[in-house]
């Protein structure tokens, strides 16, 4: 069943196509990878799925659970259950971890907050009365984030580039959330130029300037991070030959 559904969406910033007539659907309980070189439009098309402002104004529609949320508010989508893990993650002065942690949650609980931090591997009697600032790391921040969705238990999440700027440990939490999630019932769909991250799905995208290009198995999907990348079927990106350096750190 088809839990998303991205019907000939466009969208421009300056008179040029971020996204160009792009359709895809996101199939509800799998983890869907979104794949493609930067200025592909994946964080682009993440944020207009959430309803950002600056990512309102498209051609097409979106449509959650049979109905269009073009319309709506990012609040509105919010308690229709769709979030957005930021690849920046949250900075907030003056929040409380376990305020942020419990915002969106539902049954929110002290309880639900410690358990929430320890399953991103944080102490909860550490920052459970430490706020959403720049004394925490980007780090650790990204995995307070991560808590508050655990604790959210979203119908659809969009983690853009989940594993940017983390350690390994804070990786190897990031992905055990992710199973999580999805045993829970929630829908995620990956935004990466990672391999590894590519791994933790079941079916991914690929898409160029804008387009979607290629769908598949996750495994068949590896010719890309291979250097073998799908000619075009537009005029666009990219101009040039590209080598398999380059794609594997687009």
């Amino acid at each position: 069943m088809n839990l998303l559904e991205i019907k000939n969406l466009s969208l421009f910033k300056d008179g040029r196509p971020i996204l160009n007539n792009l359709s895809m659907d996101i199939w509800a309980g799998h983890v869907h990878a979104i794949i493609g070189p930067n200025g592909a439009g994946k964080s682009t098309l993440a944020n207009t799925i959430m309803g950002l402002s600056g990512y309102r104004d498209f051609e097409g529609d979106i449509l959650f659970e049979g109905e269009s949320i073009a319309p709506l508010s990012v609040d509105e989508r919010a308690r229709r259950g769709i979030t957005l893990l930021f690849q920046e993650p949250a900075r907030f002065e003056g929040l409380g971890v376990s305020q942020f942690i419990l915002a969106g949650a539902k049954g929110a609980s002290q309880a639900l907050a410690e358990e929430s931090l320890a399953k991103v591997g944080l102490a909860p009697a550490k920052y459970l009365t430490r706020a959403v600032d720049k004394t925490l790391s980007g780090g650790e921040r990204k995995r307070i984030e991560l808590a508050s969705i655990w604790a959210m238990k979203p119908r659809l999440v969009l983690m853009d580039e989940p594993d940017s700027g983390v350690d390994i440990d804070s990786v190897n939490y990031i992905f055990a959330i992710i199973k999580e999630l999805q045993q829970a019932g929630s829908t995620v769909v990956l935004i990466t130029h990672s391999p590894e991250v590519l791994r933790h799905a079941d079916h991914a995208f690929l898409i160029c300037a804008g387009t979607l290009v290629d769908k598949g198995e996750m495994s068949r999907m590896f010719e890309y991070f291979n250097g073998k990348c799908i000619p075009c079927v537009h005029v666009g990106q990219p101009v040039v030959d590209i080598d398999a350096q380059t794609l594997t750190s687009a």
